[in-house]
């Protein structure tokens, strides 16, 4: 089968072809990194940490970027309120977002470009946009000209009235038009700012990505990707800003973007009170089955996050990796490939629910078959198939062993109990044998006996 993905430039599920098959290009909208990660900005990581995974598996080689904005209003006003430089708040933020995204399993980008590297690329831009009439100097501001690039708004499909009021623009003497967006703003003292023609001042956050793009990736690039709420106005003030640069080449062929995450079926709001931190999540549950939960909806689809789908995730875990556990004595198909089913689910613009499904096939025929060479290729697809994924990345003796494991005993004393367990039942004291299974139950820790000895997992 052929990978289509849907690009919402067209709104239609297209046949993914890159420009250059042995150089896929790719870029994705990183965090800010003023505070931390909530778990609709893990979101995008997560999706698009599948879909490099699988475009890896398609093409020889693939160059995958995903900025760092470091510099940004809302850092300036983190700094401010703590009483340190931008960079100490930036620093410490951008490491906690690689640790709580590693822990979802999400791979590092090949490039990480930083917003405050690229001030010169960015001055560069500015003086092309303005020499060719597209953007203009007004009170120590850099602003586009949104008139002069006629196809402005063929992203979001917006029409004038509803892009002025989406971007929730400043009504400002400077601007000549109600649309035009800043591309630079004046610094006052206490703020962050660069030298540059136009005074001390520091970049508009749609730049950023525009001149971040071209340096490491080039001019055109085959996919872009985020979260929805990007497709206006970043996305499209991208789109301008890139367009009117290059002479009207080809900015982005595949516009890619994930929905938003509720919290029991409202919208994550500070004002609410219901915003969702991975780093907090992280002390209550594994990062597989954080990542699973958000694998479980279509990436398109609105995603309603619960305390139930996060147990239902955990749950669905215990089965594939009850799988692989069954499988433990069998020596895994060398250089297996993915499932077939699967595969085609995932080329089908990333349907997860279905990859998943045919996963938990894999699951059931793993457990009943008594086929030597058939348990060795389904352990191997199994494999495959989950790294694909994210998922199955670890082996499954420590999937049910590490759960929850700062709430109970620990491995060894488990052990020594299930022993002293055996001794009461070899001693026929059913009694004794049924009061330590108690006790361990009681400890979140349950016991499985089966024909190759007694097994155990953290409920």
């Amino acid at each position: 089968m052929t990978l289509h993905l849907y690009n919402t430039l067209s709104r239609t599920k297209e046949e993914f072809t890159p420009a250059d098959p042995s150089r896929v290009t790719m870029y994705v909208c990183g965090p800010t990194v003023y505070s931390y990660a909530h778990i609709g900005n893990a979101r995008p990581a997560v999706v698009f940490d599948v879909l490099v995974r699988l475009l890896r598996h398609l093409w020889p080689q693939v160059v995958y970027a995903r900025n760092i904005t470091d510099v940004d209003d809302k850092i300036n006003a983190a700094a401010r309120d703590q009483g340190v430089e931008i960079g100490a708040i930036t620093a410490q933020f951008e490491k906690i977002y690689h640790e709580d995204m590693a822990a979802l399993g999400v791979r590092p980008p090949d490039i990480e470009p930083h917003a405050t590297d690229h001030i010169p690329e960015m001055v560069a831009m500015m003086e092309k946009l303005i020499a060719e009439g597209h953007a203009y100097a007004a009170d120590g501001h850099v602003l586009f000209n949104v008139p002069s690039y006629p196809d402005y708004g063929r992203l979001s499909k917006r029409d004038r009235d509803e892009m002025i009021a989406g971007a929730r623009v400043e009504v400002a003497p400077y601007k000549k038009d109600p649309a035009d967006f800043v591309l630079w703003k004046p610094s006052t003292p206490d703020l962050p700012g660069w030298d540059s023609p136009w005074g001390r001042g520091r970049p508009g956050w749609h730049l950023e990505c525009s001149c971040m793009i071209e340096k490491h990736l080039g001019r055109t690039i085959d996919i872009h990707g985020g979260g929805v709420d990007l497709v206006f106005p970043h996305h499209e003030n991208e789109i301008a800003q890139s367009t009117c640069a290059h002479g009207g080449e080809t900015f982005v062929r595949y516009w890619l973007h994930n929905g938003f995450v509720n919290v029991d079926h409202e919208k994550m709001s500070k004002s609410i009170g219901n915003v969702l931190l991975v780093h907090d999540l992280l002390d209550s549950a594994p990062g597989e089955a954080i990542r699973l939960a958000l694998l479980n909806a279509h990436y398109r689809q609105p995603l309603d996050w619960t305390d139930d789908g996060l147990a239902q995730a955990r749950n669905m875990l215990d089965r594939l990796y009850g799988a692989l556990r069954s499988l433990a004595d069998v020596e895994a198909e060398p250089d297996a490939a993915p499932n077939a089913e699967f595969l085609a689910a995932l080329e089908d613009d990333l349907n997860t629910p279905k990859a998943l499904a045919a996963l938990f096939d894999l699951a059931r025929r793993a457990n009943t078959s008594a086929d030597d060479a058939e348990r060795r290729r389904l352990k191997g697809a199994l494999l495959a198939s989950g790294a694909l994924m994210g998922l199955l990345q670890q082996e499954a003796e420590d999937w049910f062993t590490a759960a929850g494991a700062d709430d109970g005993p620990d491995a060894d004393e488990i052990e020594r109990l299930i022993q002293a367990r055996a001794d009461a039942r070899g001693a026929k004291d059913f009694a004794e044998a049924d009061r330590i299974r108690d006790e361990l139950a009681a400890q979140g820790v349950l016991l499985e006996d089966g024909a190759g000895g007694t097994k155990w997992r953290r409920a």
